[in-house]
């Protein structure tokens, strides 16, 4: 064999540098594109000139938020022994609130109006009244997070108990409730995965069968009896307006053959019938004396209805119902059947909605262009949203800051901060308000100090509960001040 000289092992490494030095002429952003798959590499200038390490922002101010006591003194809950109430579940506690915040809401005129009606309706609640907030995200809310901290201060300030609207099926851990369905239970979305050919997922975007969809010859043809359960409780680590109601409303629809149903308080039989099988959107609603045990939802047909979701509330009251949609950038409205959505929105009254979105995009965000495309797709949801609620505000939470792996350290992905401010500019164009999550905790490259105090997961992208608590403490400060210049200028 041929020994290798000097001479041909400097020619090799000459060789092995020329290419590589190639290759960092070619590199943008950082990395490049290997047969599909993102590789690191330094470019030409990174590797004259190595970049300094990250700056951690200081965000001990802005964390510096009370979101210890916020449970408020027990409300009057006094109700009659009977399977109706008294009407009285739902006072306020109330307490003081402040025309300053450490964060603004952004809007035009517009947005301005809509939100002083919604403060308006808010007004009502102590009279008796019922008014519901939406509350849709992708899976920085999953599981009742912000959500949960949000309801817990309207509710204690303006009046309401209940978690709201859950979902027919829920797949996610929750802070707020425990549900349990049989395994004949499939979950279907309008966000990915299975989906109903119907579309009819009402407003939450989930829906529940305990039978597949079927024509009207293959509904025919089955008449063997299917049996299902969903079973639904308070969990010990809700916050406390959550874990109390006395209403329960089923919303469902497609009932195109008889379906019997049973409700259990407990082991206790509170409810025997059978469901409309018009096929067209229904509502069940219960009252009870007190907080049921547990609720258990059973189900006899040969086709199954689609469920579209269960409220759990009070006699009247603020709602804030959580509506978490893992991996979706809130582009959904086309994918769902508008008019169920509309009526449901009108059974709700719901009148305020809260969009929060545009995490799921930004790994995806190479250029300015992709930015573009995604905002206008979102302003065009917002535009679809404002038909089916006229009377409805409408509140943008951006993104938060999340953080991508560079040579120095974790950086702020490159198109995030466009993205927030073509988000802001799009959501006021649509006559939405809009409060920048991102700006609140601490702008570009603050996610790995939110990380380091425990207030976010090691993904650099979500909040733990902790971390949760302080973003939607510092938007509810945002959201109160705005109401209180408000009812000091109604004054």
């Amino acid at each position: 064999m041929k020994q290798l000289q000097p001479v041909h092992v400097l020619i090799y490494l000459a060789g092995i540098l020329a290419l590589l030095t190639g290759i960092s002429f070619l590199v943008k952003g950082g990395t490049i594109d290997l047969f599909g798959t993102e590789v690191r590499f330094l470019s030409f200038n990174e590797a004259l000139t190595p970049p300094k390490p990250v700056e951690k922002k200081d965000i001990t101010k802005i964390v510096q938020v009370d979101t210890v006591n916020i449970e408020g003194a027990s409300a009057d809950t006094t109700i009659k022994n009977t399977f109706e109430s008294e009407g009285k579940m739902g006072a306020p506690v109330g307490g003081t609130l402040s025309a300053e915040a450490a964060t603004s809401i952004q809007f035009t005129e517009k947005g301005l109006a809509d939100l002083h009606e919604f403060f308006q309706k808010l007004e009502g609640v102590s009279k008796g009244k019922k008014v519901r907030v939406l509350h849709y995200g992708d899976s920085q809310i999953e599981g009742d997070r912000m959500t949960s901290y949000i309801r817990q201060r309207l509710q204690t300030q303006f009046g309401g108990f209940g978690p709201g609207t859950i979902p027919a099926k829920n797949e996610y851990n929750t802070i707020t409730f425990k549900q349990t369905c049989s395994p004949n239970f499939t979950r279907y979305t309008a966000f990915g995965g299975a989906s109903l050919k119907s579309r009819k997922y009402g407003s939450m975007n989930t829906a529940a069968r305990f039978t597949p969809e079927m024509d009207s010859a293959q509904m025919a043809a089955t008449t063997s009896i299917k049996e299902a359960f969903v079973e639904i409780e308070p969990t010990k680590t809700a916050y406390s307006r959550a874990r109390e109601y006395n209403h329960a409303k089923m919303f469902y629809t497609s009932c195109f053959k008889p379906c019997k149903i049973k409700v259990y308080n407990g082991t206790n039989l509170i409810h025997e019938d059978s469901l409309e099988n018009d096929g067209k959107y229904h509502v069940l609603s219960l009252e009870f004396p007190s907080t049921p045990n547990k609720l258990r939802y059973e189900f006899s047909a040969s086709v199954s209805p689609t469920i579209i979701g269960f409220s759990l509330e009070s006699d009247y009251g603020v709602f804030v119902d959580n509506i978490g949609m893992r991996g979706s950038s809130g582009t959904f409205f086309g994918k769902i059947d508008q008019n169920i959505a509309s009526k449901m929105y009108a059974d709700l009254n719901v009148e305020m909605v809260i969009m929060q979105f545009g995490g799921n995009s930004v790994p995806y965000m190479n250029d300015s262009s992709s930015v573009r495309h995604y905002v206008k797709q979102f302003k065009g949801q917002l535009h679809t949203l404002k038909k089916l609620r006229p009377s409805a505000s409408v509140m943008v939470i951006g993104p938060s800051d999340m953080s991508m792996q560079s040579i120095s350290g974790r950086v702020t992905y490159k198109m995030l901060p466009f993205l927030v401010q073509e988000m802001t500019r799009v959501s006021k164009e649509a006559g939405a308000c809009y409060w920048d999550l991102f700006s609140a905790m601490g702008g570009e490259n603050s996610m790995p100090s939110w990380v380091e105090k425990g207030l976010a997961g090691n993904d650099y992208i979500h909040f733990t509960n902790k971390g949760a608590s302080i973003a939607s403490q510092l938007f509810f400060d945002a959201l109160a001040a705005e109401y209180v210049k408000w009812k000091q200028g109604a004054q």
